[in-house]
């Protein structure tokens, strides 16, 4: 039976650092308020780099890690909800940017959850024998789609971009992979795109092309669907919570991450958080973390690691990993 391994990660996030000091200069706010509610520091902001050159940054880094040529590479997945462009798509770019010319290249919306959803897209092309390699990427630059206005999302949010490479093995890697979608719940967390005009519109409804969010109705769902999936992976993969050595949450708010290691009565010393540093990334928040562990040697060889992401549509997903590198 084949499975699909790791084999390299990396992550990239923009030089520009923006602290909660900075941003009380700009909105009412100070770094009490927003430290206290959300465990954010810092959060890293774009100057100009577009969403596919944070990628692009992030898939060269996980490339050289996994020591494959970017011609052996055989899907390109990216999930982003901020796009450089509606078309091409930011895999397509990457795909140009590193060479990778044997590739079938798209994007994905799964907004915070995108990664996981990417690790299930190309798990499947890979254990079905049709390809050999993928190339998964979480990138966002969500600072050009955040009301700077308003002090309840964008103190939240950050700027960058996390990659791994799969490859088809003889030995377990991803498993238990999971992709759900709610999306009964899309008001909960919306940005418009693009008003619909043309000669036959009668009236033209203005549309939003801003971050919205109903952070009690995220938070509610976010807890529900961590413990609901962290749970679902221990008993189909006949495992105890003992057993788990860490978990990569979507790095959203720290409450969040509090409540549900409560909730599953596991400590947070088995959860790998840096959202202190890089604050909400969205879908690059848990290819960013995976990345951290492997490059500062968190990780070992066979540790069984949790992987959970959630977001607007609203959308969840969630893997079990075994790290074999």
């Amino acid at each position: 039976m084949r499975s699909v391994e790791i084999i390299g990660t990396g992550s990239y996030a923009p030089n520009h650092i923006v602290t909660n000091e900075m941003l009380e200069s700009i909105m009412e706010t100070s770094n009490e308020w927003i430290l206290s509610r959300t465990g954010i520091e810092q959060r890293h902001i774009s100057q100009g780099e577009e969403t596919s050159d944070l990628a692009t940054k992030a898939a060269m880094e996980a490339l050289k890690d996994s020591n494959l040529k970017a011609e052996e590479i055989d899907l390109i997945i990216v999930g982003t909800c901020s796009p450089d462009s509606l078309v091409p798509s930011v895999a397509c770019k990457v795909q140009k940017n590193i060479g990778a010319c044997n590739a079938m290249a798209f994007d994905i919306n799964a907004a915070c959850s995108g990664f996981v959803f990417g690790l299930d897209i190309a798990t499947g092309f890979i254990t079905s024998g049709r390809l050999k390699t993928a190339l998964v990427i979480g990138a966002e630059v969500l600072s050009k789609i955040v009301n700077w206005e308003d002090r309840s999302t964008s103190v939240l949010f950050g700027d960058g971009a996390g990659a791994a490479v799969l490859k088809e093995s003889a030995i377990e890697g991803l498993s238990y992979i999971n992709s759900k979608s709610e999306g009964e719940k899309w008001e909960a967390l919306t940005c418009g795109s693009v008003a619909l005009e043309n000669p036959f519109v009668i009236d033209t409804i203005p549309i939003d092309n801003k971050v919205s969010m109903e952070g009690k109705e995220i938070y509610k769902f976010a807890v529900k669907v961590m413990e609901n999936e962290f749970n679902r992976i221990l008993e189909e993969a006949k495992l105890t919570k003992e057993e788990i050595d860490f978990i990569v949450p979507h790095q959203a708010n720290i409450r969040m991450i509090e409540t549900f290691s409560k909730k599953v009565g596991v400590s947070l010393d088995k959860f790998v958080i840096n959202l202190s540093k890089f604050g909400n990334t969205s879908g690059a928040s848990i290819p960013i973390a995976l990345d951290e562990g492997n490059k500062n040697g968190t990780f070992k060889k066979g540790n069984k690691i949790i992987v959970i992401g959630f977001g607007g549509g609203l959308t969840f997903g969630s893997a079990l990993i075994t790290w074999n590198k």
